[in-house]
Order: C-alpha cells, then sequence, then structure tokens
C-alpha cells in the first residue's frame, strides 16, 4: 500500500471536522512523561518493524528457507559425490606362511585407500528434485500468505490507533461543550429564564460525557498497547503514529481487481503448487518400478602395504564398477506407495477446486465490503458535519427560549455518535483495502 509522506502528526493535526488536538497531546493519568522524543512512525515503519517482529512471519520464512535445502539437497542427489575412505584389514594367516586364511581376502595385511566418485541414476530422483522445488514454490506462497496477512492485522492496530485517539478528542471536544452547556443552563436559571430540570439535565450530561471521557482515554491506551506489542520486540510506549487515513487509495474497478486476484493471489499459487508437489510425489513412487543404476569410479591403493610403490610395483591404480538394479518382488511396497500419494494427489487436486471456488465468492465479497465502506465514509463525513451545525444551531434556539435542553442534549449525542461512526468508517475502509490487496497482491 503507497504512503505518502506526510508532516501532519496525529498527536500536533487539528481533525477537520472539529475534533480539537489529537489525543496523543493528552498524558494519560498516571502515565510519566518519557524523557527522550518520541518515536514517529508512519504505516510502512509500522508494517516493516512488525514483520521483524512476527513470531509467525518469522516462522512462514523459516519454513521457506527450509524448503529451499530440500531443494538444494534434492538437486544435490542428482549430481556425482565425492569420497576419499581408507581402510586397514588384517586376515589370519596360514601357518609358517603370508597367505590369507580366508580365500576372500587378498593378504594378511591390506591396506586400501581410494576416492570414490560415485552416482545413482534412478527415475525416483529426478521426481523427488521437482518435488522439492513444487513445495518450495508452496513455502514461497506461503510466506507471502503471512505477510499479506500481517499487513491486514497492521492495519487494523494502526489505523484502530488512530480511531481511537481521534475518539478521545471526541469526547474531549463533547466534555467541554457539556460544561458549557451547563453554564450555561446555571445562567439562564439564575436569569429566570429556564427551570432547575435543565440545570440538573445539564449535569447529568456532563458527568456522562465525563465517564465517557474516561472510557475514550483507556481505549485509547489499549490500543496503543496492541500495536506496541505487535512493533517492539521489547515493550516501548514512546511512539507516535502519522494520520494518514484521510488519504487512503481509491478503489481499483472490479475488472481490474479480478485480474489482479486471477494471476497474484497467493493462496491458489500454494494450492497449485501443493497440486504439482502431489503429482511429483506420485512419480517419485512409480519410481519403486523402475530400475536403478549405480556408477562408482574408484581410484587409489589397494596393496599389502601403505604406500604407492611395494617392491616396484606401482599400487596407484582405478577401478570402476556399474550396478544396475532390477526391482522384482518387494511384498506390494512399492504399490502400497504409489496407492498412497495417489490419494494424497486427488485430496489436493478437491483442495484446489476449493480453493478457486472460495477465491470467486472472497473477490465478490470482499470487493462489496469495500464498495460499501467507502460509500459510507461519504455520508459519515456529511453526517458529522451537519450534526456540529445542529449543535450550533440548537444552542443558539435554546440561549433564545425557542428549543428545550432535551433538544440540546440530543443535538451533543447525535456530533459524538456521528464524530465516534466517521472515525470507525476510516478504519473499515482501510481494513476492507487490505483485505482485497490480501488477494491480489497489490501492498
Amino acid at each position: 500500500m503507497a504512503q505518502k509522506a506526510l508532516t501532519v502528526i496525529v498527536v500536533l493535526s487539528s481533525f477537520s471536522l472539529g475534533f480539537g488536538l489529537g489525543a496523543c497531546a493528552q498524558e494519560p493519568s498516571g502515565q510519566a512523561a518519557s524523557t527522550q522524543a518520541p518515536l514517529t512512525l508512519t504505516f510502512q515503519d509500522t508494517l516493516a518493524r512488525a514483520r521483524k517482529n512476527s513470531v509467525q512471519f518469522q516462522s512462514a520464512l523459516t519454513d521457506q528457507g527450509l524448503a529451499h535445502q530440500d531443494t538444494v539437497q534434492a538437486r544435490a542427489a542428482l549430481l556425482p559425490s565425492v569420497n576419499y575412505n581408507t581402510t586397514y584389514f588384517y586376515t589370519q594367516g596360514g601357518t609358517g606362511t603370508v597367505t590369507p586364511r580366508f580365500i576372500a581376502n587378498n593378504a594378511v595385511h591390506e591396506y586400501l585407500s581410494q576416492g570414490d566418485v560415485h552416482l545413482v541414476v534412478g527415475y525416483s530422483q529426478f521426481a523427488d528434485h521437482s518435488r522439492a522445488g513444487a513445495l518450495e514454490a508452496v513455502a514461497r506462497a506461503k510466506a507471502e500468505i503471512a505477510s499479506r496477512g500481517l499487513v491486514v492485522t497492521v492495519i487494523q492496530n494502526f489505523y484502530g490507533l488512530i480511531a481511537a485517539q481521534r475518539k478521545y478528542s471526541t469526547m474531549q471536544e463533547a466534555a467541554a461543550e457539556a460544561r458549557r452547556f451547563l453554564q450555561l443552563s446555571q445562567k439562564l436559571e439564575n436569569g429566570g429564564e429556564v427551570a432547575h430540570s435543565d440545570v440538573i439535565k445539564a449535569q447529568l450530561q456532563e458527568q456522562d460525557r465525563r465517564r465517557d471521557l474516561r472510557e475514550a482515554e483507556l481505549a485509547m491506551e489499549k490500543s496503543r498497547l496492541d500495536l506496541a506489542v505487535l512493533i517492539f520486540p521489547d515493550f516501548n510506549e514512546n511512539f507516535a503514529v502519522v494520520d494518514d487515513s484521510q488519504l487512503a487509495p481509491p478503489l481499483m474497478s472490479f475488472e481490474e481487481f479480478t485480474r489482479a486476484a486471477e494471476t497474484k493471489n497467493p493462496d491458489l499459487r500454494a494450492a497449485n503448487a501443493s497440486l504439482q508437489a502431489a503429482g511429483y510425489d506420485l512419480s517419485s513412487a512409480r519410481g519403486g518400478y523402475f530400475p536403478t543404476l549405480t556408477l562408482d569410479y574408484f581410484y587409489g591403493i589397494d596393496a599389502t602395504r601403505f604406500a604407492t610403490y611395494t617392491d616396484g610395483i606401482h599400487n596407484l591404480g582405478y577401478s570402476a564398477t556399474a550396478t544396475l538394479s532390477i526391482p522384482i518382488w518387494n511384498w506390494g511396497a512399492t504399490h502400497a506407495k504409489v496407492v498412497q500419494a495417489d490419494l494424497r494427489r486427488k485430496q489436493v487436486q478437491r483442495e484446489l477446486s476449493l480453493t478457486q471456488r472460495k477465491l470467486l465468492a472472497e473477490m465478490r465479497s470482499l470487493y462489496h465490503e469495500a464498495q460499501a465502506a467507502r460509500d459510507e465514509l461519504e455520508l459519515l463525513k456529511s453526517s458529522a458535519e451537519l450534526a456540529a451545525e445542529s449543535l450550533r444551531l440548537t444552542t443558539l434556539r435554546y440561549q433564545g427560549g425557542e428549543a428545550t435542553v432535551l433538544e440540546v442534549v440530543d443535538a451533543q449525542n447525535s456530533l459524538t455518535t456521528a464524530r465516534t461512526n466517521y472515525a470507525d468508517g476510516e478504519v473499515r475502509y482501510h481494513t476492507a483495502l487490505g483485505n482485497l490487496q490480501t488477494l491480489t497482491g497489490t501492498m
């Protein structure tokens, strides 16, 4: 998700609908101010820190690294290996002779020191290499799934904190407005213009707003702690976030979204790669029916002394062997492996079909959710502006004796609700865009 550089920080910004100073500027009660300047984080900064600190995401990267090493090992199995072996054989000799008693041995003292180039050529080895490559693709896709899921989590926590700060600022404005109205009602009562019941209603409203302010403060601190746990390896609350919630990217057309989802969806890639891996696993199992060729080339000594020359004889030499192993009978073990692999392949094929159907359903559902969130956001903004104007006019009418105290209280509550709903609407829209990006890969 592209983020624009901003110079306005939420702790110092003034919300365009009259929210006042950001909530972070107010230090919660009981919390000591930090001696260091707070760390200012944009959304991209927050996401980068979350990727370093997320255990689930790092676990997915670890699985990807392990799968890559499996591919390296499978490729190495297709290539010749080189080993060096040194062996000493002692055999009991015949009485008074140097002839060994065992006919299978060459001498009483035999030294074997040879290098061996070893190669096994079989159908299963090639299938195993292809299977390892497909499983690496699965792990890579799952790592991308974990990354995109982390993006949605960061979006919810990052913009949730911004919304909580705005709600706290809203409650500050509401509490201040309730205090002003209480003072106004008391002044009018002293002038004999309103009844004492109006003052009582204003007092109840002011007390309610103070309680709401405290709850908003607690919610803001909880959101801050949730984000801090997500992005810092140690406990750190000394940070501020950049308020870019009003700069969300526009919603792409459904046709563009569909094309991107069909080609870049990591769940679909993982399912396709899993099906390929299952197919190679079946081929590897069938390889047990085919012959295996083993090649060995030896160079070194095989002599009665550990030396290159013995009694004028040159001991260094080479030999080569080629072994063709043809499977005949193993009590149905190979057939059982083939049946197992085929069952797994059919199950993976069913899972791929399910993934495709779920993708089509999610594409429509998430796009409609994002579309609704975008459309409603404009209405919520308009409602907040209208509620602010309604409160101003109702207060003026009350001062002129044309409105009741209940109308003023209702206008105050409507303004608070409208501003709170607008803050929640922005979080909903950003979250909806993040969910779309889990399908399209347009981060």
